[in-house]
């Protein structure tokens, strides 16, 4: 099976200006990820994502290497036909309506439902935007702004799904119906490559993760294998405060720290110590902690 994204060798330098030097936002990164698998592509800010989106999604050309959407170079139009994007600070015609934004998007797919009416705005309905289906966008707030871009991308039915920082501007809530509706498409079969710093909402859509950092891939891995390169471990217990570096109150009398698991024993003897009944010890699949280490160590 095709690859939905593939990459080799990818580059890019910005050219100097009169104000700054040239600079190098990629160095070389080479990836693949499969059709049917969720990709999550993290990083600190400045490290090279957006600017892959870019080169992914034709808005800009790379200075070396080769990019394809599912076997189609990103240079041909081609591979963008079924590929939904939407980028971090979406622009959207602020003149028209959500549901006239959704309307032309499949037009411009060539997607034809039997109704596209009723299919414009079951998905205007499922991103919580049917009230506003008909008033323009203008003066929409930052969140329902994604919203609408969202449902611009999902209605066309891509076969692949680039998202930068999808869940910027949602509320608590929000986030976690985006979220619900993106693992629904992921399991339907569909490919998602995203961005986010929201790492604790995507750790359970993606099947593995990428760390660029400096425009270098520095890691390709699945969660687990992220979170057992630096294995933690979660222990609660219910006692007296303590002095005790990383613990941390929680309601009820209890507490929580966090812990390399060399150091397990030696905690678990100093909270007993002072009087802490144990309550559970368990891995602290902490993708954030895993993504600091890798960074810091680069």
């Amino acid at each position: 099976m095709t690859a939905a994204i593939s990459i080799t060798d990818l580059k890019k330098t910005y050219s100097r200006t009169w104000a700054s030097p040239s600079f190098e936002a990629l160095k070389g990164v080479t990836l693949t990820v499969e059709a049917g698998e969720t990709f999550g592509f993290i990083g600190p800010n400045g490290a090279g994502k957006s600017t892959t989106i870019k080169i992914l999604t034709g808005v800009m050309s790379p200075s070396g290497g080769v990019a394809r959407l599912f076997g189609v170079d990103v240079g041909a139009p081609e591979s963008r036909r079924g590929l939904g994007y939407v980028p971090e600070n979406p622009s959207l015609p602020d003149y028209l309506t959500p549901f006239e934004i959704l309307s032309m998007g499949l037009e411009l797919h060539r997607h034809k439902p039997a109704d596209a009416r009723a299919h414009c705005m079951k998905w205007l309905d499922r991103l919580g935007l049917a009230d506003v289906a008909n008033k323009v966008v203008r003066g929409f707030s930052k969140g329902m702004a994604q919203r609408t871009a969202l449902a611009h991308a999902l209605a066309v039915e891509p076969r692949l799904l680039i998202l930068d920082e999808p869940l910027s501007g949602l509320d608590p809530i929000g986030r976690r119906e985006v979220v619900d509706i993106l693992s629904e498409y992921r399991q339907q079969g569909g490919s998602i490559f995203l961005t986010s710093h929201v790492l604790h909402d995507v750790e359970r859509l993606a099947d593995r993760f990428g760390l660029i950092h400096k425009g270098e891939l520095r890691a390709v891995r699945t969660p687990g294998e992220l979170v057992g390169e630096d294995e933690r471990v979660l222990v609660r217990t219910e006692g007296p405060a303590l002095a005790l570096d990383g613990l941390q109150a929680e309601p009820g009398g209890r507490w929580t720290v966090e812990i390399a698991r060399p150091a397990l024993w030696e905690t678990l003897r100093t909270l007993e110590a002072a009087g802490h009944t144990l309550i559970e010890v368990k891995p602290a699949l902490s993708l954030e902690a895993a993504f600091l280490h890798v960074v810091k160590g680069a």
